[in-house]
């Protein structure tokens, strides 16, 4: 070793510059270690501030996705709702909880959901009230399949009670008026036999008094005949002589004779007065026959009675209408009275039905 480089060889003047060199090496190497020091020291609070900060970010999207979550969770509650339930209330809660969802595929599934509740519920309202129109007007056909169509529409699988329901009131109104316009069908067949039958009866019994009124006019003339000669041969029987010897102060009345036919009115049969008188008048005395009268028989057509069947509803009567026979009448209130609309309008007003002479 070179003994110059020796710190125990050098003189006090090397000792000193190379103590000063020493200390600059040494502060040198000192800084450089601090500033080495304090470049990692700013690395790592770079660092850690960097991932504090992924941190926070990843923790605000894990809230925010939790959070969609949740409102999703929410909005589909809220639509099951209003599926179940499609009031104007609970459609608008769950179109305010759409508005929160951020996810857009989500978001138009969700607003396409409540336009199809929207719908059902439109086409469930037109179904009703087709229903109730029909009901209302239970013969009205057109009606009817206003009301079938309407109700076919309801294909959600939300409308199906509703659909049932409606069905079935159809065909509960369907067949209480197929039954009583069959009932109807039938009484007004009765009612054409037993007219047609009586009218044959009376047509009958027209003839048989033409029969009759004409053997009375014949009987009539026969006993006119009769009298007729009776009264010619007591003109000439008194004393035996002959009528001039009644010449002084006698008279001779042959015969008044009076005899009023038949008449025929409508149905009823007018029979005939035969009135015969026979006065003889001599100069001593006075002679009269009077034949007796006859009368026929007098039949008039008595009014036909008609009748009123009615339906009141709390006291006023709604439904009304005049028949020609009873049976009609009776009819006529037993379809009313049994009838859709009827039957609604008594469960909230009070019903009462009869029948009555017009």
């Amino acid at each position: 070793m070179n003994k110059n480089f020796n710190p125990l060889n050098w003189t006090k003047k090397q000792q000193i510059i190379g103590g000063a060199v020493a200390i600059v090496l040494i502060g040198g190497v000192t800084t450089g270690i601090v500033n080495h020091a304090n470049h990692q020291a700013k690395e790592r609070k770079i660092e850690a501030l960097k991932n504090k900060k992924i941190k926070l970010c990843k923790a605000r999207a894990e809230k925010a996705r939790k959070l969609e979550k949740i409102n999703e969770a929410d909005s589909k509650k809220l639509l099951d709702i209003a599926e179940k339930t499609p009031t104007d209330k609970n459609i608008k809660l769950a179109e305010d909880s759409i508005l929160k969802v951020k996810n857009a595929e989500v978001k138009k599934a969700f607003d396409n959901q409540v336009v199809g509740i929207k719908n059902r519920v439109k086409l469930e309202n037109e179904a009703k009230t087709a229903v109730s129109n029909y009901q209302k007007d239970a013969m009205n056909q057109d009606k009817f399949k206003t009301a079938q169509q309407s109700v076919n529409k309801l294909t959600s699988s939300y409308s199906k009670g509703l659909k049932d329901s409606l069905n079935k009131q159809l065909a509960t109104s369907k067949k209480q008026t197929d039954d009583a316009t069959k009932a109807q069908q039938a009484k007004s067949e009765s009612d054409s036999k037993a007219k047609a039958t009586n009218t044959n009866k009376e047509q009958s019994a027209s003839t048989g008094n033409a029969t009759n009124n004409n053997a009375n006019v014949n009987a009539g003339t026969d006993s006119q005949s009769t009298v007729n000669n009776d009264v010619a041969s007591g003109s000439n029987s008194y004393g035996g002589g002959s009528q001039n010897n009644y010449s002084q102060g006698g008279s001779n009345t042959s015969q008044n004779n009076t005899n009023s036919g038949s008449s025929n009115q409508g149905q009823g049969n007018s029979g005939q007065n035969n009135s015969n008188t026979n006065t003889n008048t001599g100069g001593n005395g006075s002679n009269t026959n009077n034949n007796g009268s006859n009368g026929g028989n007098n039949n008039n057509n008595q009014p036909q009675t008609r009748y009123v069947g009615w339906v009141s509803v709390d006291g006023v009567r709604r439904y009304s209408q005049t028949f020609n026979t009873l049976g009609e009448a009776q009819s006529y209130v037993d379809a009313t009275v049994n009838s859709a609309e009827v039957i609604n309008l008594g469960f909230e007003h009070s019903i009462r039905y009869g029948v009555e002479a017009a």
